[in-house]
């Protein structure tokens, strides 16, 4: 054929000529999924629609909360595309690719769908497509279709920042075994394994950096003792009236709660709540405080809750158990994965705090400042958000003094901890003294927990805090 002029006009090719030698009419047959021509008249690189691969944990739709990029933009692989958020957690979703952006397929809040195309990213068409069923111009295929976590073939369960870490240390996936559910491969496979090949001890997570004290000259200088105890005041929000009633989805966190809570209620609950005199503790953490602070980390009391009750839970195992769904089988958890229950913008939501039996009350302290500033951007993990084995809420923040828990399946207890009163008691000499008391109240699965064992799991974790330097002769 010899062609003149070729003008192009959406997706469809006009064809003008002046002088045509031959024509063959199959030649302008052609389908939706597949074209003569490329429809960019400056680039030969091919569209690939990069699609939301499976994030694990059953989620099938995520919220797009923030894109990173916008199209036109250049991207390589493992750079971040977008942010979404789903029931469980947040999840940073990054290229397969190296390429330009060309669509965005869904706008921020928009519910996208695993398996769905999430970008358009235009290729090299030189360097070849790893998955050739995701590039437009070629009809679908009917093998089955690759993810942005496969890796040469082999899919590879892992989370973006596992995958970040494994490249800036040089260490391919498929060499890794992975713990964790369906052999997805968690930060702690990855240390593990650069660890075996180094010979070095690496820590869970990072630590903060210990400087050494402040000259006398320099310290911080402490806060009075009588200083008036900071008295919580409510908050008080602009009231918008707009006289008609408004309809919402459930969706993120709120929505993981009506699922949760919902089979949470099934389990028979008992209650159980008792009185601490943190007295000596107050003190204990004044002290420590400081020491602390010039570690970088936030000390409360928190961790004091948290290592006591993994002490506890060394003593009384069934606490830290699981029941399966027909009650045949109890499981004893190994570790002690300890939720702390968060109240933020997007919900309450439950990080924990992992191995707490292996744990200093310095490690947990770290360790919550981090899911801290974590919860409060909401960017907690998947890994931050699941595993838990045994639960604190701490109401006392917001000012309460009893409460009714809800046990968090498949979890079989949890405590909630009221505020710190300074109230007046009586000495073993019949003297009145300021104590500083805080209420507990303790929920437990009566199908395998009975009364007696919850109140002495409780009073042993009661003297733990009553008298900390007991603390020390069980301190792993």
């Amino acid at each position: 054929v010899c062609i003149h002029r070729v003008r192009s006009c959406s997706s469809i090719r006009f064809i003008k000529s002046k002088y045509v030698c031959v024509f063959d009419k199959s030649a302008l047959k052609f389908s939706d999924q597949q074209r003569l021509f490329r429809t960019s008249a400056v680039s030969c690189g091919q569209i690939v629609q990069f699609k939301l691969s499976d994030i694990g944990e059953g989620i099938t739709e995520v919220t797009v909360k923030e894109w990173y990029i916008k199209e036109g933009d250049s991207v390589s692989q493992f750079d971040s595309i977008c942010e979404v958020q789903s029931d469980k957690a947040s999840v940073t979703i990054t290229s397969r690719y190296d390429g330009v952006i060309r669509k965005l397929h869904y706008s921020i809040d928009d519910i996208a769908f695993v398996g769905k195309p999430l970008v358009d990213i235009e290729i090299d068409a030189s360097k070849g497509v790893a998955a050739e069923e995701d590039v437009v111009e070629t009809p679908p295929m009917s093998h089955d279709e690759h993810t942005h976590q496969e890796i040469k073939g082999h899919k590879t369960l892992a989370t973006p920042a596992v995958r970040r870490l494994a490249m800036e240390n040089n260490i391919k996936l498929s060499e890794v075994v992975g713990t964790g559910k369906d052999n997805r491969i968690l930060k702690e496979d990855i240390l593990n394994y650069l660890a075996k090949q180094t010979g070095a001890i690496l820590p869970l997570s990072p630590k903060a950096e210990i400087i050494p004290p402040l000259p006398k000259s320099e310290t911080v200088p402490a806060a009075p003792k009588d200083k008036a105890r900071k008295i919580p005041t409510p908050i008080s929000r602009p009231i918008v009236f707009s006289g008609k009633d408004k309809t919402e989805p459930v969706t993120g966190f709120q929505k993981a709660m009506v699922k949760t809570m919902s089979a949470a209620l099934k389990i028979p609950h008992f209650g159980y709540c008792d009185e601490i005199d943190l007295t000596q503790l107050v003190q204990l953490r004044e002290e420590l405080k400081p020491l602390a602070e010039v570690r970088g980390v936030k000390l409360s009391f928190m961790p004091f809750f948290i290592k006591a009750a993994s002490l506890g839970l060394l003593q009384y195992p069934i606490l830290n158990a699981s029941l399966d769904e027909n009650c045949q089988n109890v499981t004893y958890k190994a570790a002690h994965n300890i939720g702390v229950a968060m109240d933020t913008e997007q919900g309450l939501i439950v990080p924990n705090v992992k191995n707490v039996q292996v744990c200093s009350v310095f490690d947990i302290a770290s360790e919550l400042n981090r899911l801290q500033s974590l919860g409060s951007a909401g960017q907690l993990g998947t890994s931050d958000l699941t595993g838990g084995t045994f639960t604190l809420s701490n109401i006392g923040t917001i000012g309460g003094t009893y409460a009714k828990p809800v046990i968090l399946p498949p979890e079989v207890a949890i405590g909630a901890l009221g505020k710190i009163q300074v109230l007046p008691r009586f000495n073993g000499k019949g003297e009145v003294f300021k104590a500083q008391i805080m209420n507990v109240s303790w929920s437990a699965d009566h199908r395998i927990i009975d009364g007696a064992t919850m109140a002495r799991f409780s009073n042993l974790w009661k003297s733990y805090l009553e008298n900390p330097a007991s603390m020390l002769l069980d301190l792993k």
